[in-house]
């Protein structure tokens, strides 16, 4: 039972963040994937018309190349804050635009986006954590 309240190690922080990485940038490259290799920038900037996204033939591009080579890169932890950060912009632009008007649950309402949001704000805040690329390039000590 104590085990449930002691404090986190670094190591198992480090784990975490690989784990969250690994899950949100597999995600976030998959949805980018299907954006670029199944439906290509020409229907994906369709349907961005259609659902009212401003600027549809620069977005959607964009965002197709952001979520399939941002993802990897949070899969890496390469660059992970700047990614993090410009893929929680994706998934507000995404709520606000299209999903909110649809309530909370799935399949067309915010929950899914939302989740997305949170763990990129997450790792935009924390960083990429001790197993990624950023950590080879930027090893400092720890302040905990």
């Amino acid at each position: 039972m104590s085990l449930l309240f002691r404090r986190t190690t670094p190591g198992q922080l480090d784990l975490g963040l690989f784990l969250l990485r690994l899950v949100a940038g597999g995600s976030f490259a998959a949805h980018g994937g299907q954006k670029l290799f199944v439906f290509g920038f020409a229907g994906v900037t369709g349907a961005f018309t259609q659902m009212g996204v401003p600027m549809p033939g620069v977005v959607a591009p964009f965002i197709a190349i952001l979520e399939f080579f941002g993802g990897l890169a949070l899969v890496l932890g390469l660059l992970t804050r700047p990614i993090a950060f410009l893929l929680a912009c994706d998934m507000a632009g995404a709520i606000a635009l299209v999903h909110l008007k649809n309530g909370y649950c799935l399949p067309t309402g915010v929950e899914f986006v939302l989740l997305l949001l949170g763990c990129a704000l997450t790792l935009a805040v924390t960083g990429a954590g001790g197993y990624a690329v950023d950590a080879m390039f930027g090893r400092r000590e720890r302040a905990y």
